[in-house]
């Protein structure tokens, strides 16, 4: 429900019907001013062709030809970026660990072409652990794969740095070829609170909200079940990131969105916890 007033967000968590109205008509909406866009933007690439044919009569090196015309014809009407959930998530993660400069860092299923991209930028002795297979080689990264419930083979109190970013929620869900079990999300969270060294610092994002699960995409978490699960820890820092374009709501109150319950996972809970020495 990225997007809409909090008084909308209310009234859609009451009725779903609504809600799915409501996005089908936004669809609608959106497509037909796509449509509309897109025959302004083949005049003007006509326009463009012409123009570009005139201005480099003389040269060449780069003439039109239209056998290799390759028309992209939405750019124009495109932001210069997109900065999702995702990207946000990515960020907060680490800019904490490049501040922390652990010796090694080991992270549970998070994103290879954004999270653990940003880590290998700037480090090596990165261990990510992930049920599914990765077919390539990425310097400074080392992979097994592995299901990370349980951290087998990994001593108590060992690891200095760990991160599972929008991961645990799909723990025992089947989403992944992983084993159905319901309380999955419970022991992965437990195994990185048992494995995580004195002074160890755990870096978790999960949805939050109303809790429930919506199978076999994810579980939405109470802030608060997570904080208890992690009871071992202290809890440094609790932000949120939501929708599109939202940035970073810096340290939120555990239980702020715990009435929203129809947000789709898209709200992010940031949980940044460390062990006492």
């Amino acid at each position: 429900m990225a997007g809409l007033t909090e008084k909308l967000q209310r009234f859609f968590a009451t009725d779903p019907g609504a809600y799915r109205f409501y996005r089908s008509a936004a669809k609608a909406y959106k497509g037909l001013r796509r449509c509309v866009k897109r025959i302004g933007a083949r005049r003007g690439f006509k326009a463009d062709v012409k123009e570009y044919r005139r201005l480099c009569a003389d040269d060449g090196r780069f003439a039109y030809d239209k056998k290799y015309q390759y028309p992209i014809l939405d750019d124009r009407f495109e932001q210069a970026g997109s900065t999702d959930v995702y990207f946000w998530q990515d960020l907060w993660a680490a800019r904490l660990i490049a501040e922390a400069k652990p010796a090694k860092h080991y992270d549970i299923g998070s994103r290879i072409d954004g999270f653990i991209g940003h880590l290998a930028s700037f480090r090596d002795e990165i261990y990510l652990i992930d049920i599914r297979p990765l077919d390539v080689d990425i310097p400074g990264v080392h992979f097994k794969q592995s299901d990370a419930t349980q951290l087998a083979n990994i001593e108590d109190r060992s690891i200095e740095s760990i991160s599972a970013l929008c991961s645990l929620e799909h723990f025992g869900l089947g989403r992944y070829g992983d084993p159905i079990d319901p309380f999955a999300w419970r022991k992965a969270m437990e195994s990185i609170q048992r494995v995580l060294a004195p002074a160890g610092h755990a870096y978790i994002a999960v949805p939050v909200g109303f809790e429930h699960v919506e199978f076999n995409a994810h579980r939405i978490f109470y802030p608060r079940t997570v904080a208890e699960t992690f009871g071992e820890l202290e809890l440094v820092e609790f932000s949120t990131v939501y929708g599109k374009d939202g940035g970073i709501e810096r340290d939120v109150p555990l239980d702020r969105y715990d009435g929203e319950k129809f947000n789709r996972g898209v709200r992010f809970g940031l949980f940044h916890f460390r062990r006492p020495e």
